[in-house]
């Protein structure tokens, strides 16, 4: 058979992940070893279950009475096996699976550059929309795939997207805290006012939500209104964020003055804290998938772009963690830029508020808190998880289609 050439076949450099990929693995792998360990405890009803669980619990432990010792260790440990050896072939296909070159789909034009943050222009003839995404991920989540683009879809909408792709910090952003990055992001938005004859609207996704919330209070003259997509503000609600992470800082710190940032499998593995098993699940149920099927090529397309994350710069990394996670300075008034505390409470903008109902990433009582303090917020719950609601199937009708419909209906004031 002949061979392609390396010029004209497809890009076939071997994936790494998921990252931090021996996190993964020893987390399902001890996971397993644990069911084990805990089948004589759970038989003899001594384990210790959560009070929610304790009507399950009962049930399961008359059933495991039942059951001979040696026959249900056998079973146990051989659905063990069959887990992880799926979860093994999940990983395998995905690290094989054929990657482009490029990512022709993209329809963002660069107009703007600063140090290592871009503007992308989605082209369109309405009203421009600044999209602020997170720092620690890649921007093209919003514009992932041809049928799963969100700023491509709301371009044919009738709107006019902008993008701002921060990418890895350079040497000056290494130095950044996030007043900086705000201070990069009013740029951005002079840029637009320049270009266009409307007041731009602004839209933050995740953590690019909670910076677009410190310049829409900054610049609300020049806003037409805000939507908070996913966007974290109570850090102790919810349950699900980050555990002790005052006690990690000095390990974290030391990190930081090493390497000048937090390093991306660092952020990686803080993310896996929030939900152990996810990978086993995700994994698993990508073994089950025709590799040629659409399903499977979204997958590829997701996981590539949560692997592909975005080291974040130190101090912007200790305003994050310490500072939001740690002491919760959102809400207690103590998040600061330029001095001023961060008030949502004192926007006078219309605003729209996204809490998707299955997010684990930014709790939905975490997010409610910010819409609690916003009075004149609309709230919407597309009924999706954190990333689903930007790219999953029922994307557009849960977020892309009412985003559009209040985007339209701003005051047409320039």
């Amino acid at each position: 058979m002949e061979t392609m050439s390396r010029q004209t076949m497809p890009h076939m450099d071997p994936r790494w992940g998921p990252r931090p990929l021996s996190l993964h693995l020893s987390t399902a792998m001890a996971g397993m070893m644990s069911s084990l360990a805990a089948l004589p405890s759970a038989r003899n009803g001594s384990l210790p279950w959560p009070p929610e669980l304790a009507a399950a619990a009962a049930e399961l432990t008359a059933a495991l009475k039942q059951s001979e010792p040696d026959a249900l260790f056998q079973a146990v440990a051989a659905e063990c096996q069959t887990r992880l050896s799926t979860m093994l072939a999940g990983v395998q296909t995905y690290q094989a699976a054929v990657r482009a070159d490029d990512r022709a789909w993209v329809k963002g034009r660069e107009v703007w550059r600063q140090g290592t943050t871009r503007l992308l222009d989605y082209g369109g003839v309405g009203r421009p929309v600044l999209f602020v995404p997170s720092l620690v991920n890649g921007a093209h989540v919003l514009d992932l795939t041809p049928d799963r683009g969100m700023l491509g879809w709301l371009r044919d909408q009738g709107h006019r997207p902008f993008l701002v792709d921060w990418r890895a910090p350079g040497d000056d952003e290494l130095a950044f805290s996030l007043s900086d990055y705000i201070s990069r992001l009013r740029d951005a938005l002079d840029v637009l006012k320049d270009k266009a004859e409307q007041q731009p609207a602004l839209v933050g996704y995740c953590m690019g939500g909670d910076l677009a919330l410190a310049l829409a209070q900054q610049r609300q003259g020049d806003i037409a209104g805000l939507a908070l997509l996913a966007t974290p503000w109570d850090f102790t609600a919810g349950g699900q964020q980050w555990p002790a992470i005052e006690a990690l800082m000095p390990g974290l710190d030391s990190i930081l003055q090493g390497f000048g940032a937090l390093p991306v499998d660092v952020l990686q593995a803080l993310f896996a804290a929030l939900d152990p098993g996810l990978a086993q699940r995700k994994f698993c149920h990508f073994a089950t998938l025709d590799p040629e099927s659409d399903e499977a090529a979204h997958f590829v397309a997701l996981e590539d772009w949560v692997n592909d994350g975005v080291p974040l710069a130190a101090e912007a990394a200790r305003d994050c963690l310490l500072g939001w996670y740690g002491n919760n300075s959102t809400v207690r008034g103590e998040w600061l830029i330029d001095g001023q505390a961060v008030d949502p409470g004192c926007l006078r903008l219309p605003v729209l508020v996204a809490i998707p109902e299955n997010d684990r990433i930014v709790p939905a009582a975490s997010a409610q808190a910010l819409a609690d303090a916003i009075p004149q917020a609309k709230v919407i719950r597309p009924s999706a998880g954190h990333i689903g609601m930007v790219v999953g199937r029922r994307g557009k009708s849960g977020l892309w289609q009412p985003l559009s419909e209040w985007l339209s209906g701003l005051s047409p004031q320039t």
